[in-house]
This record gives C-alpha cells, structure tokens and sequence, in this order.
C-alpha cells in the first residue's frame, strides 16, 4: 500500500524500443532452442520457454510485468522452483547492455552471459538447465507496470510479496520460491523477505544495502546522489515517474517516517540466507553485515566477495554452483551437503599486484579473535600504539581548489606481517575557526614499502588489459575497478550516536534525528565507523590514516550528479584536527 508520507517525484524516460534492450509491450510465449545466441555471447545450453510480458496484480489493483523463463517441460506434472530478479532497470535490459558502459566491462570475459540475464540478476542459461525458473520482474512503474518507481521500503516488499505468492501458485511452480541478485536485486530482498511471504523459502542478497539513507544518499549526513542520478538519467524507464529522494531529502534531511520505512527490519528475516559480501562495493558493504548479524535463522552464510559484485556474480564458476547448490538445497530439499559448508569465509586483499587470499574459513563475523588495537595520532604525522606525550593540533584547508584539496595524514609502519580484517574506526576531535559544520572524510590506505600509495584491482588481473597500475590510463579510473581502502564519512552536526543500535561497537549508528551546529573553535568528539576491511600488510608496508573535507576516491558520476537539494556547498574554510591531552584522536584497527 502507499508509503508513510506522500512521495515526490521526478520525469523518467518512456520506455523506447531500441534503448536498453526494451522490445516494446508483446506478450507472447516462445520457446529458445539449445544454441539460441540472439546476442551474440553465450549460446543456450538447452531449450528455454520464454514467456514475456505476464501481468501480475497485485493488492492495490496495479498489475506488474514479467518474463519467465523455464524448461519447456515444466507444467502440471512436472513442476519447478522459481527463482526471481526484482529491480525498476528494466526486465530486458541485461549485463551485456550495462558491461559496454563501463570501462574494460568490468573485466567479465566475452561469451559469459547469455543476454536474457537482467542486469545484475541470475542467468536463464544457468538455472533453467538445472531445473528452475528464473522470472525478471519489472518492478512497480518500470518498463510497462503500472504506478510510479519506488525504491524499497513497505511498497516494495508488499509488491514482492504479492508477486511471489502468484508465481508460487502457477501449475508448472513447485510452491518453492527464492530471491536472488545483487544490489538493488540483493537490497530488495531484505524489506520482501522482512514481511514474511509463505511461498518465499530462500533468500541470496548478493551485496546489498539495508539502510538507504545511511549507506547510500546520506551517508555520514552527507548528501551523494551520484550513483542514483546515474542509475535515472540512463536506465530507469517508466510512465509515470520515479520517487524522488533528492525532493524527499529537502523536505526532510534528518530521520522521519519516510527515511526510516528505508531501513530493512533485517530481524523479522527467518528463512535460508546466502550474504555475498565485499570491501570493495562503496554502498553495500555495511548492509551485508547487518544481514548477517540480524537475521534469524541457523541456515545462513557470509562469503566474503575477493572481487567487484559483477564479476563474481557472472564470472566466477565456483559462486555461481554454490549459489546453485544453495538453492538446491532450500528450494529442492537436496541432500547435497550444503549445510556442511563453513558459516563464515573471509577473502584478504594484498593490493598492488598480487591476487588475494581466498578462502579463509572463520567461525563468526566479526572474527571473534580480534583485537581492536587503537593506534594514537602523533604530532610528527605518525600513529603510534602510545598516546602524545604532549598535545598539538594540525589545520588543513577544507575547501576543494583546482589543483584538488588538502589532507592531513598519519602514518604507522608494521614490523611484522599483520592482517586488519574487521570494522576500523575513527575517534577524531575537530574543531574549526570558519563555520559552524564540517564534511568529515577519513581513509586508511596503504603504502608499500617505498611510501607510495596502493591500490587494489577487483577482478583478476588475468581479465585485466593491463598487466600493472603503471599502465594505467587515467581515463579508467572508476571505483567499481579499484579500491583505496576503508572509508568513512561524518557531517560535526551528525555526530550524535545512539549505541543501543550499534550493530557493534566499531560500527556507531548516528541518529540522524537533528544537527549538533558547531561555535567556532568548539573541539567536538567525532567517532567515524569506517567501511569493513580485510587487507594484509607485509613487514615495511605502512597505513596511512587521511582526513579531509572532500570525497578522496574517483569521482565516478560527475556528469550526472545533481545539486545538493538543500544547496549546502559541503566542506567551507578550515578544519582543525587536536591530538594529545584531553583530546586523544585515534584510529581504532581490527587485527587478527
């Protein structure tokens, strides 16, 4: 039924045959012989009945459109699960379409998907063969589906929920019903899986977000549209216009009923969860942690992703049987051993040039051995295990210039080979002397042993076209491709905490219910969560702690990204960082 507060809205494109593999209102049933290679990639392996365009109505009167595909035998005497791909992107517009946006295709192989995949969803060609149905719906107001897009909350799920409880009583479904895909086809199953639908027995979130505002548009209290500007400008079609969470955060910046109904109640989940995580993602990383600590079952696994989601999602064999097996196991009821599959395992990254070490099997998340170690800002740009003997402070100029922006940095050097693998935080005491606010942005990177900073590759450097970061031509840099280590972001008037709803003590939850403004000078306590990290560092390899008032990776979605829609200009003046004394700013690092 409608959300809590009436929605705004922005103009979409109409659906246009042609842009992005939309083939126009043309229901009809087919079926795609073994070998079919209508785009060009992946032939099909067996024959697919392909059945486009079904309606589906659900409880407010809307009827929704999808495509099915499933084995040409399926029916009444022959019935199979289904597994469905739920997102507003379009039910025909596939990897293949997205892939040729991005700079080297994110280094999936030519020949991997089959083109009926939807764009960050399971491919027909996989699952069909295995005797499932694989149905890409077009979530409410996409493509041909009446109403207006709507991203997540109680809408969402009560459309989710509605929608499988019609698949589940088609005569070819066995009644047995799973969700899978990644992003907003992962993040969409924690608010349908929350409500509870009979028919839904599996859930496979391949990292996804659990809280919209505080992991993807006001992070920190922090606006950043610029993935979801993106996202409308070039994918979502519609007739009827797209929620508008620009209009919906100028009219109400701190937490309300419509920002809180973007929370997934992740606790009310009690069926099979399969949780894909990774460091890498810079929105869903958080989410897939609250995942796996909330939900409420015994049936659930956390694998740590070594490479970018689509990759792993696409190219990998190995995830792509395992998410098989699982579904196997909690859609069939196969005795395939899957249980006996480890609850926890963790991928550590080496940067620079080396592959990552995967797996590593533990037995909970966070690793229950670790010791959170607190390395103490010096005032010789150091860290160090010891607190200042003295006190001091340091300034940097907040403001982005054209030869880019300040930082100050702090640097700790290991003497042995040390693994960080965890939730870090941050415990900053600021102040500044111009304004009444400060945009926080803190990095750890890591340094080889000369001093030079380092990235990390996320996909295989043998799907690479290059063979070092030295050959690296500038006009590829996206962060779906590289990482520069854990981040976290805090607006000074944000920075009120309540720790009853921490999902753990290195993780503050920010109310986000009101501004704390700053006089000037005023020393305030920040305690930043920084995003999870799993890095190794050999003896003479450093860390290096950055704070600054500009956004420190790649900014990817310039072109498209709007205005901050309460025209706040972001970070002004200068920002002081204090140190020693009574204000002993640290970093907080989980070492294992």
């Amino acid at each position: 039924m409608p959300p809590p507060v009436q929605l705004g809205l922005v103009p979409i494109s109409n659906p246009s045959v042609g842009k992005n593999n939309y083939q126009g209102f043309n229901p009809r049933t087919e079926v795609l012989p073994a070998g079919w290679n209508g785009y060009n990639s992946r032939p099909l392996p067996v024959d697919i009945l392909a059945e486009h365009d079904v309606g589906i109505r659900v409880r407010d009167g809307c009827v929704l459109y999808c495509d099915i595909y499933r084995p040409p035998t399926s029916g009444p005497t022959e019935q199979v699960p289904a597994i469905l791909a739920w997102s507003p992107f379009g039910k025909k517009f596939n990897g293949l379409s997205m892939l040729k946006m991005l700079p080297w295709g994110v280094g999936i192989p030519h020949g991997t998907l089959s083109g009926l995949e939807r764009f960050e969803g399971p491919d027909p060609a996989e699952y069909v063969q295995h005797g499932y149905a694989v149905i890409n719906v077009d979530a409410r107001g996409s493509g041909n589906s009446d109403g207006s897009v709507v991203i997540m909350g109680t809408q969402e799920a009560e459309d989710g929920y509605d929608v499988i409880e019609e698949i589940a009583k088609m005569d070819w479904c066995s009644g047995s019903v799973g969700l899978a895909g990644n992003s907003h086809l992962g993040i969409v199953q924690w608010f349908i899986a929350s409500l509870r639908p009979p028919s839904l027995k599996a859930i496979a979130p391949w990292e996804a977000a659990g809280d919209l505002y505080r992991e993807q548009f006001v992070r920190g209290g922090v606006w950043d549209s610029g993935l979801f500007d993106f996202i409308t400008e070039h994918i979502i079609q519609g007739h009827h216009g797209l929620e508008s969470f620009a209009e919906m955060y100028r009219r109400s910046p701190f937490q309300n009923a419509y920002w809180q109904d973007k929370r997934a109640n992740i606790k009310n989940i009690n069926i099979p969860t399969y949780v894909v995580a990774s460091y890498s993602t810079f929105v869903h990383t958080q989410g897939s942690i609250r995942g796996w600590l909330e939900v409420d079952t015994p049936h659930k696994w956390l694998r740590w992703d070594p490479y970018q989601e689509w990759y792993d999602l696409w190219a990998v064999k190995e995830s792509r049987d395992e998410l098989l097996a699982f579904f196997d196991r909690f859609l069939k009821g196969k005795d395939n051993g899957f249980d006996k599959i480890p609850k926890v395992r963790m991928a550590v990254l080496k940067f620079g040039d080396k592959d990552p070490i995967y797996p590593l099997i533990e037995d909970d998340y966070p690793i229950p051995r670790t010791k959170y170690t607190s390395f103490y800002l010096q005032p010789n740009g150091s860290l160090a295990l010891t607190p200042p003997t003295g006190s001091g402070s340091v300034t940097y100029f907040s403001e982005l210039e054209k030869d880019g922006y300040q930082n100050v940095t702090f640097k700790y050097t290991f003497a042995e080979k040390t693994t960080l693998a965890g939730l870090p935080k941050a415990v900053l005491y600021m102040s500044t002397p111009d304004t009444d606010d400060m945009n926080i942005y803190v990095l750890v990177r890591k340094l080889d042993k000369d001093g030079k900073p380092m990235l990390n590759l996320n996909i295989p450097w043998k799907d690479a076209p290059i063979d070092s970061f030295d050959e690296l031509d500038p006009k590829d840099h996206h962060n779906l491709l590289f990482y520069f280590g854990p981040l976290g972001v805090l607006k000074a008037s944000r920075r009120k905490i309540n720790e009853s709803k921490s999902m753990h003590p290195q993780y503050p939850f920010h109310l986000h219910d009101g501004e704390q403004k700053l006089r000037k000078n005023e020393v305030v306590e920040l305690q930043i969560g920084l995003w999870a990290m799993g890095i190794e560092y050999e003896a003479g390899e450093s860390i290096r702690l950055e704070v600054s008032g500009q956004y420190p990776l790649f900014k990817d979605y310039t072109e498209e990204e709007k205005r901050n829609p309460l025209g706040e200009k972001g970070s002004v003046g200068h920002h002081v960082v204090h140190f020693g004394g009574e204000y002993q700013s640290h970093l907080v690092l989980p070492v294992v």
